[in-house]
């Protein structure tokens, strides 16, 4: 099968929707000047000629949807925060971008963080927040500089303090590094971390639009989510819903990784193909073609090359048996080790866990020692399911969806490479490397290049 072909429905200047991407290639792009020239805080000015209920039932109207990976309604997640309750209200952003293969929030936050800023203004407004707080991957120090240059720059020019653009509204943001916890992408036990506590996830209900933060009614977002939301409000509702479908509107960043040959951001509307992103940026490398990839980084179940043609939208990966999650594309040829990749996925996630749970705790080490045994040679069959019982074990069991998350890699890969496992088990080791087996010893192997 062709993995790249060339697309003569339309030009890439039709498919994609630069939007949060519109001026990253400009000189100083971080900048609250180069912002401004592209209509920054504009969408937050019609923001506060508004009620903070109609804000609300605008975002909502849109459909925007999470883009953290669940893709919850945005504007419906807002909703839930109690109104006239006495307590403090809370805005916590996730920026802790840990999924494999997810690259998005962190080139974001790095070439336009007024668009978070801007974002995190109008949802404070909205729920009536007066402290918001992101809560950042600290490994990445040069983002973390430009975040916190971008909030200064914010309280001098007046969007964020005091009474802001005359609207009533005061507000403070607080930019937090996290230690590099994976578990800590999980909202609650973001916000334990951001309480000073072990990061862990919580027993719910109470949910955090209840009981988040400090115990006050929180809503926790993704960065992409938030900084969607400025757009929106300067653009208009109708704007955002003519791109995308009806379930799942508006623009979006694909993160495309992995074997191809131009790897990088790629925005675009909801509902684009694998295919038509390949087109665009060079297909597979040079000489190999698409084996298998995932459409939301290694926690959704990954897909083959005959789902090239899935809508890239909520709903049609959903039917295709994965999940859009963050749109983290990786996309890997003819030459990878099935078993070899979903064994370093696995030992992530045991090594990532909390250990809070025992299904997910248990369950991902022995998930990696039966793995471990069968790349090397040492699998029985017995072991395929074995390997599938054991999945089962932790998926919809565990405290949180880490554990889903691990077992995502197992069911799949045994779904559509299963013939791949029993090469090893036979052959006594990988056959993608022939000191390691016996199975291709007097005949080139069908799949990896002689």
């Amino acid at each position: 099968m062709t993995v790249a072909p060339e697309i003569h429905d339309a030009s890439p200047e039709k498919l994609l929707a630069p939007v949060l991407s519109a001026f990253w290639d400009e000189p100083r792009s971080w900048t609250l000047e180069t912002y401004l020239r592209h209509e920054g805080y504009e969408g937050a000015r019609k923001a506060f000629a508004m009620q903070p209920d109609e804000v609300i039932a605008y975002v909502k109207d849109s459909g925007l949807r999470g883009r953290g990976g669940a893709g919850f309604p945005t504007g419906m997640k807002w909703q839930f925060i109690p109104q006239g309750d006495g307590k403090p209200h809370y805005l916590v952003v996730n920026a802790d971008e840990s999924e494999p293969g997810t690259c998005k929030d962190i080139p974001l936050l790095f070439a336009n963080p007024h668009s978070l800023v801007e974002g995190m203004l109008i949802a404070s407004y909205a729920i009536r927040c007066s402290h918001a707080f992101v809560y950042l991957r600290g490994e990445t120090v040069p983002v973390l500089r430009r975040l916190h240059e971008a909030v200064r720059e914010a309280y001098a020019a007046g969007y964020l303090g005091r009474n802001i653009l005359g609207s009533g509204l005061d507000l403070d943001i607080t930019v937090h590094a996290g230690a590099g916890a994976y578990i800590c992408g999980e909202e609650t036990a973001l916000l334990d971390s951001l309480e000073g506590r072990r990061g862990q996830p919580r027993l719910r209900p109470p949910f955090p639009a209840v009981a988040g933060l400090y115990a006050c009614p929180t809503v926790v977002n993704n960065v992409e989510s938030i900084a969607s939301v400025p757009a929106i409000l300067n653009r208009g509702k109708e704007w955002f819903r003519s791109m995308g479908s009806e379930k799942s509107p508006g623009f979006t960043l694909y993160s495309l990784s992995g074997h191809v040959a131009n790897p990088g951001q790629y925005e675009a509307p909801l509902g684009i193909t694998l295919r038509q992103l390949l087109g665009m940026s060079g297909g597979m490398r040079p000489g190999h073609t698409l084996k298998f990839w995932t459409p939301g980084g290694s926690s959704t179940p990954l897909l083959t090359d005959e789902h090239l043609d899935v809508p890239l939208d909520y709903e049609a990966v959903g039917a295709a048996g994965s999940m859009l999650g963050t749109k983290a594309l990786q996309c890997f040829d003819e030459t990878t080790c099935v078993v070899r990749a979903v064994t370093r996925w696995t030992e992530f996630y045991a090594h990532e866990s909390c250990g809070k749970c025992t299904p997910c705790r248990e369950g991902t080490y022995w998930l990696v020692q039966l793995l471990r045994d069968i790349e090397a040679g040492k699998g029985r069959m017995a072991d395929l399911d074995k390997l599938a019982d054991i999945a089962d074990n932790i998926n919809g069991k565990s405290f949180c969806a880490l554990g889903d998350g691990a077992a995502s890699p197992i069911f799949s890969s045994l779904q559509y490479f299963r013939g791949e496992y029993e090469q090893h088990i036979k052959g006594k080791g990988c056959p993608f490397d022939p000191s390691k087996s016996t199975v291709w010893a007097d005949q080139p192997h069908p799949e990896v290049p002689a």
